[in-house]
């Protein structure tokens, strides 16, 4: 032994920072390390026909969803978000992305029509009205044993929940009451301990 002390502190916030740095293909992803993994495995045990992600940003996480689905060999993503949004142009040369511009109101769930397999991913504003609205807009049109994936719930841990009006959490909290047909799937949420991601009590599983 040369005598290094070991130093593994770190906390929450460490990760929070860290993560707005994650990059796939040097396009900014903002992804927790633990989704970043989670989402690989979920998607290959899945092999849906049709991720539909809600909040584009530059586009990281979108080319990495493509590149598993590219993988997998089926299905397309289409992510949406807003008007002024300025995603990375690579987005606009992978086959299996489509980019919508016009907001999630206006998405046309018609398109969602025996789309096969549908996972629906949530990133959007993080704001509790627009976490509720999506889930009753895009709930009902996930498949059985599929996903509707609530991002970014760890506001409320971060202390952030009053700036979000409860976000995600509260919009979780409120929809499963009504809606028993989804349950949180603990085998994600705390795969590498209680609630260990950004997506707190988010990986919702439809059951029937």
């Amino acid at each position: 032994m040369l005598g290094i002390k070991s130093d593994t502190k770190y906390k929450l916030q460490d990760i929070y920072l860290g993560h707005h740095q994650v990059t796939y293909k040097g396009v900014a992803a903002i992804k927790c390390p633990f989704d970043y993994l989670l989402y690989q495995m979920l998607i290959f045990d899945l092999q849906p026909d049709l991720i539909l992600e809600i909040g584009t940003n530059k586009g990281g996480s979108t080319l990495y969803l493509a590149d598993l689905l590219e993988l997998n060999g089926r299905g397309m993503i289409h992510t949406v978000d807003i008007p002024s949004n300025e995603e990375d142009q690579l987005l606009q040369q992978h086959a299996r992305i489509r980019v919508f511009k016009s907001g999630y109101k206006q998405y046309d769930t018609g398109l969602l029509v025996n789309a096969g397999t549908i996972l629906v991913i949530e990133d959007g504003s993080h704001q509790y009205r627009d976490s509720m609205a999506c889930l009753e807009k895009f709930g009902p049109f996930v498949t059985k044993d599929s996903y509707y994936i609530v991002e970014d719930g760890i506001v409320r841990e971060l202390g952030m929940e009053k700036e979000f009006n409860g976000g995600p959490g509260k919009a979780i909290s409120e929809y499963l009451q009504h809606h028993p047909e989804f349950i949180v799937d603990r085998r994600y949420c705390d795969f590498f301990g209680k609630n260990a991601t950004f997506n707190t009590n988010g990986y919702l599983k439809k059951i029937s």
